[in-house]
């Protein structure tokens, strides 16, 4: 969806058009999911914080102000204050999921298929154990696929700033997978590119 017709849709929503709402959700919904399922590590719990965001969104709408940013860059703000607020509430850091619960299929590769597994478990949990703000733009950037400028704008920071924060988490993410005995210089080309 183009700028131009995202702001259309804006102006509608805030008029009360609820297709235009309906619309803005169906293009964003996914990558709000996504930021929060990586957040909290739970599917059902992002399910419902993603609804928790919607329904602030549909209900601040009337009042939003683009200014210079994109819809989802708003979206993004609600949701990192819903993931920030469930775990002040809850008053626990993110559950790790119990690999034992794990279904494990048989196939031909099963030891590929755990390797992997095991090397995703391995990164979500080094990305738990950073900062916030180095979780949130390891997140937009890396997983959500998001630019420099963007990222900058979600996070209410300054390109060189994005830049300065990223560079710590990617070094902090080396050192930690490192110690779990990966080869950290393939996985960071990997990221970097």
């Amino acid at each position: 969806m183009t700028r131009a017709d995202e702001g259309r849709l804006i102006q509608r929503a805030r008029r009360g058009d609820a297709e235009a709402f309906a619309c803005l959700y169906r293009d964003t919904v996914q990558a709000i999911f996504r930021y929060i399922t990586l957040r909290v590590n739970d599917a059902q719990l992002a399910e419902d914080l993603t609804g928790d965001v919607y329904i602030r969104a549909l209900k601040g709408i009337s009042t939003y102000q683009e200014r210079g940013r994109p819809f989802i860059a708003w979206l993004y703000r609600i949701a990192h204050a819903r993931v920030v607020d469930y775990y002040r509430q809850s008053g626990r850091r993110p559950v790790d999921s119990d690999l034992d619960a794990e279904p494990i299929p048989v196939s031909a590769d099963l030891d590929q298929a755990l390797l992997r597994r095991q090397a995703a478990q391995t990164l979500r949990e080094a990305i738990s154990k950073l900062t916030d703000e180095q979780q949130q733009v390891v997140i937009l950037r890396f997983i959500e696929g998001q630019s420099l400028e963007t990222t900058a704008q979600i996070m209410g920071k300054n390109a060189n700033a994005i830049k300065a924060l990223q560079h710590r988490a990617l070094r902090s993410l080396a050192g930690r997978l490192s110690r779990a005995g990966f080869d950290v210089e393939s996985i960071l080309a990997g990221l970097s590119s």
